[in-house]
């Protein structure tokens, strides 16, 4: 089975990643599928977010996962893909109230299409992207909540140096 786990992913978080990792072990076919959004100021350019999820998934081993990128709305993307089933991270009552609407409302345009939502490591469930570029813009020290790589692309793009 073949599942799309969507985003913007600007940057990915070790929580992502631990999603990604989870999905990896539970399906055949894995797309991390990131949405451009020319409109959205964005941290990372998508050709570079992109990149860091390859980085993530080669660093990782993950034999199941791709990454696409793609425009427009998520269910014409499932469409092309031939997938029914769209995976989302929950953190928190909030995420799930927010993301149950989006659920119904693309099942409403895609007849057949599931939303399965896999709940966030405790341990993960506070780290979001924006608090990443949030924290990194004051000079803040990311390490615990992405990758390595991750990290130096972030100092790198903030010209903060190796901190």
């Amino acid at each position: 089975m073949k599942v799309i786990y969507p985003g913007s992913f600007d940057p990915i978080t070790i929580g992502h990643l631990d999603i990604i990792k989870r999905l990896d072990q539970m399906f055949d076919e894995v797309v991390v599928a990131i949405l451009i959004n020319e409109a959205k100021h964005s941290l990372f350019p998508i050709k570079e977010r992109k990149q860091l999820i390859e980085e993530e998934i080669k660093e990782n081993k993950l034999k199941n996962v791709k990454v696409k990128t793609f425009e427009g709305l998520l269910v014409d993307f499932a469409k092309k893909e031939n997938s029914k089933t769209i995976v989302r991270g929950i953190r928190a009552v909030t995420d799930y109230e927010y993301e149950i609407n989006i659920a119904q409302f693309n099942a409403n345009l895609y007849p057949g299409l599931e939303t399965i939502f896999l709940l966030s490591d405790p341990k993960f469930s506070f780290i979001s992207s924006s608090g990443i570029r949030e924290l990194a813009s004051f000079s803040g020290d990311v390490s615990k909540f992405v990758s390595k790589n991750v990290k130096k692309a972030i100092y790198e793009k903030n010209k903060l140096g190796g901190k």
